[in-house]
């Protein structure tokens, strides 16, 4: 076999198993299954990836480079908390459309484990955050935004993912939130906000008016916030 056929037979497999996994995302995919469809022996998918570990790993590089491929696809608005947000939104809209690498990308937990490949979304995520704090936009090191900000995302994209039903009302509503803890802007947006943050910590403190006066004050806020 040429090295053409090589690379062209390895090329197949991964993408035979690309397309089994995103088909039934959460289920054990067989190997023999994907040599059948390819058309090969089960010592050549060994020869190429080793073990089904490493053809798993295989695809979600493949996974990573999609992804990546798509984000790199949109250009800066210039705003790096701007690009923060579109950067949301396109992980989501991959996750939803490609289940099936997203759950070998993000969903498959292993303590102290993370795939090489993932490191690069993470370094664009970091990028941006870095800038926003160079800009002095930031309430929080940008370490810690970007931290907020990937939890967050992959929570709601495997959300999605796991309910098979989009709802991108419940994903702009959580950008949009951590958005604004990590920038500070949230407590400045509105009076509102103002009252419900006294009022919160009033009542987690009843020792310090009292019972009673707790109650009050509680009572006046709500009045305050309705009006």
């Amino acid at each position: 076999m040429t090295e053409d056929g090589r690379g062209d037979t390895r090329t197949r497999i991964l993408e035979v198993a690309a397309q089994m996994i995103a088909a039934e995302p959460g289920e054990d995919v067989s190997l023999r299954a994907i040599c059948a469809e390819v058309g090969v022996k089960m010592p050549t998918l060994y020869h190429f990836f080793g073990n089904k570990q490493g053809l798993l790993e295989a695809v979600v590089e493949r996974g990573f480079d999609l992804y990546l491929a798509k984000k790199e696809s949109h250009e800066s608005s210039g705003d790096p908390i701007q690009d923060l947000r579109d950067g949301w939104d396109a992980h989501v809209a991959f996750g939803v459309a490609n289940p099936g690498f997203y759950t070998l990308m993000y969903g498959k937990i292993r303590p102290g484990y993370s795939p090489a490949a993932q490191s690069r979304p993470s370094e664009i995520l970091r990028s941006l955050t870095d800038k926003a704090e160079a800009q002095g936009r930031l309430v929080v090191a940008s370490e810690q935004a970007a931290a907020h900000i990937l939890a967050t995302n992959i929570g709601v994209t495997l959300r999605m993912i796991i309910l098979a039903q989009e709802d991108w009302e419940l994903s702009n509503a959580t950008r949009d939130g951590v958005i604004a803890a990590i920038t500070g802007t949230s407590a400045a947006d509105s009076q509102r906000s103002v009252i419900h943050q006294v009022l919160e910590y009033a009542n987690s403190r009843p020792e310090v008016l009292g019972l009673e006066e707790t109650a009050m004050l509680s009572a006046w806020l709500r009045r305050l916030s309705e009006a």
